[in-house]
């Protein structure tokens, strides 16, 4: 009997040897179709609220699940991708909930969204972003050919930007009542004559019209009406209600109508021969990509400096398409612009010749105003005959006295080229956000230095001191000058925090590596038009 117990125990347990895998087995893989099926059950949650398409002001939050849906619901959709730490995105914020705003109140199909860069990298990374902020429209859902934004970065440029795009760029004109009348209720109004709507010339012509905005469109293939304006079919023509009343472009018969060529003939030609600087008109003067500027200072309450403006305009004509002739009130919207070129508002009138690409500025020494004599400087500075004038404050009597240095342009070649000192200069501008944030440190990093015996830690506003071969894109700008006689300059474009900054000098001026900055300064030349008390917006 005992042994027969045992015997059944033995079995008993052998059985259960035997079937405990099978069971563990079968509870593993239920749980782990369970946990399968959890996860899908969750995937498709957030599949479903991924795809969601929220707003923020009447902007659309895009990320990488909700992209394609949101192209998919909305015919035009502007997409803008920003930084949130970024100046110049900041500044376009309130201007682009704006126009989001009177979008979605007219129409379903035009609407603006947004995309944080710095989260969405896939994104970034698949439409090339590398700056902030970037605009690119996208069409009935095409995720692989976006336009890039082209229009004013205000809210009514945007909303202006956005219809033309989604209506006919240009206004078919079928008889001549309906083109005079046309022409008659703009100021500028640009009307191709064609010989065919559908030949090549006519299809860029609508290409133009879809890009200049802020210019009335029209076009025609009526015979009738070429002959009525005297001129033959295939040519591009400018109706103003200023200057020459009509300017022609004649298409070449042998040669493809260039779109580039066309749309500068049109900027070029649209704009007044002098055009005043004030809040409606910055845009176009920095839109038409005229690199040389000039500039009369006058004040308009004084009839005798009001008088120039005709010899002024005189001497415009021949310099048509390559300087940009600006009259500036100094006590008008122009006054904003005065401490850039180091002038008073009593100093009027006076002459200053600009290349806005370089920052170069050129003074006219005659008091002579006349236009032979305007014509003759302007053709002087374009043949380089006339030496750059550079701005410089006076040497402070104290400017070696703090850890810091203070350079002017009457200063900074003795100090940045002594060739027994390694000098590290900060080039700023007193408005500047960007330069305010690193101001502690680097009067640190001037603390920490100030009894080397060959490292100076300097600075130098940009804004009212300028230095022969060295142009300033961006504040804050960082150069070092090393110790020795080859006038080298080395830009600094590592992290900005005082370890950095120390290895940096301590290393002869070699870019330590394992930080990189991740903003960028601030550029001279904003995208703000409207904001022109900043020097990025000035002249």
């Amino acid at each position: 009997m005992g042994y027969f117990k045992s015997h059944l125990v033995l079995v008993l347990l052998l059985s259960l040897a035997w079937v405990a895998p099978s069971w563990g087995e079968g509870e593993e893989d239920q749980g782990k179709e369970v946990e399968v099926q959890q996860k899908e059950e969750v995937k498709e949650k957030e599949e479903v609220i991924s795809a969601e398409l929220l707003e923020e002001d009447d902007v659309l939050v895009l990320h990488q699940h909700n992209f394609d849906r949101a192209l998919h619901e909305h015919r035009l959709l502007l997409v803008k991708f920003y930084a949130p730490w970024c100046g110049h995105c900041q500044a376009l914020a309130p201007e682009y909930s704006q126009a989001a705003g009177i979008l979605k109140n007219e129409s379903l199909d035009l609407r603006l969204a947004k995309v944080d860069a710095t989260e969405e990298t896939v994104l970034s990374a698949e439409f090339g972003v590398t700056g902030y902020p970037v605009l690119k429209l996208f069409r009935d859902g095409n995720r692989t050919h976006p336009t890039d934004y082209t229009g004013a970065r205000d809210s009514q440029g945007i909303v202006l930007w956005m219809k033309r795009k989604a209506g006919a760029s240009a206004t078919l004109l079928q008889d001549k009542d309906s083109t005079a009348e046309l022409i008659d209720s703009h100021d500028v109004v640009v009307v191709g004559f064609f010989k065919e709507l559908q030949g090549e010339g006519a299809q860029v012509f609508y290409e133009v019209a879809s890009d200049i905005v802020d210019i009335t469109f029209g076009i025609t293939e009526k015979v009738e009406l070429s002959q009525k304006y005297g001129i033959t079919q295939d040519t591009v023509c400018i109706f103003k209600k200023f200057d020459e009343k009509q300017t022609d472009f004649p298409l070449d018969s042998e040669q493809r109508l260039d779109k580039e060529e066309l749309s500068r003939f049109i900027v070029v030609h649209s704009l007044e021969l002098v055009m005043e600087f004030t809040s409606e008109t910055s845009s176009k003067i920095f839109g038409a990509k005229i690199l040389n500027h000039l500039l009369l200072f006058i004040n308009k309450t004084v009839e005798s400096q009001l008088e120039m403006v005709g010899n002024f305009r005189e001497a415009a004509a021949a310099f048509r398409g390559q300087v940009l002739f600006v009259l500036i009130d100094v006590n008008g919207y122009g006054a904003n612009v005065l401490h850039f070129f180091g002038l008073k508002s009593h100093d009027a009138p006076t002459l200053r010749f600009i290349n806005i690409e370089t920052n170069r500025k050129y003074c006219m020494a005659s008091e002579d105003f006349s236009a032979q004599a305007v014509g003759s400087f302007t053709q002087d500075v374009l043949d380089g005959k006339v030496k750059p004038h550079f701005m410089s404050k006076e040497i402070p009597e104290d400017w070696d006295k703090q850890p810091v240095k203070v350079l002017v342009g009457k200063n900074f070649e003795k100090v940045a080229f002594d060739e027994t000192k390694n000098v590290f200069v900060k080039f700023y501008a007193p408005w500047c956000a960007h330069c305010k944030a690193m101001a502690s440190v680097w009067e640190e990093l001037g603390e920490k230095y100030k009894d080397h015996e060959n490292i100076i830690i300097a600075k130098l506003d940009a804004t009212a001191n300028e230095i022969e071969n060295i142009t300033i894109h961006g504040y804050p700008t960082l150069h070092y000058f090393p110790a020795g006689p080859d006038r080298k300059m080395i830009e600094y474009k590592s992290a900005r925090d005082l370890e950095t900054f120390s290895k940096f000098l301590e290393n002869g001026g070699i870019l330590p590596m394992e930080k990189e900055v991740a903003e960028t300064p601030e550029d001279v030349n904003g995208t703000s038009p409207s904001d022109a008390t900043e020097a990025r917006d000035e002249l």
